[in-house]
């Protein structure tokens, strides 16, 4: 089981956009990063095909898991650990001991 997954609310610990909070929208689990939106955006140069225009458009790039940590109830990061609740691993916040869904 995964500590941080898609649809999470987590909090980038370092880099440009230390601070800000966004949701995972793509976890790569053997390369062990995730993709925000609106976190270490980018700028690319598209070739204009038949269903897009060319230009440079901004687009998310792969940030480390190291580098985020889930949001707790009041947006602040925490860490996450394991515990067993009616016969089911669940995913619980450190920091408050709430569970957190998902």
């Amino acid at each position: 089981m995964q500590k941080i997954r898609k649809g999470d609310k987590v909090v980038v610990l370092t880099g440009k956009d230390k601070g800000r909070t966004g949701e995972v929208i793509q976890v790569m689990p053997k390369e062990d990063r995730a993709f925000v939106r609106g976190i270490n955006m980018i700028k690319r140069h598209q070739r204009q095909t038949q269903t897009q225009e060319a230009g440079i458009i901004n687009k998310e790039a792969s940030i480390h898991l190291s580098n985020l940590a889930v949001a707790d109830t009041d947006g602040k990061a925490t860490r996450v650990g394991f515990s067993v609740v009616d016969g089911k691993k669940v995913r619980v916040a450190k920091r408050s001991g709430d569970v957190i869904n998902g």
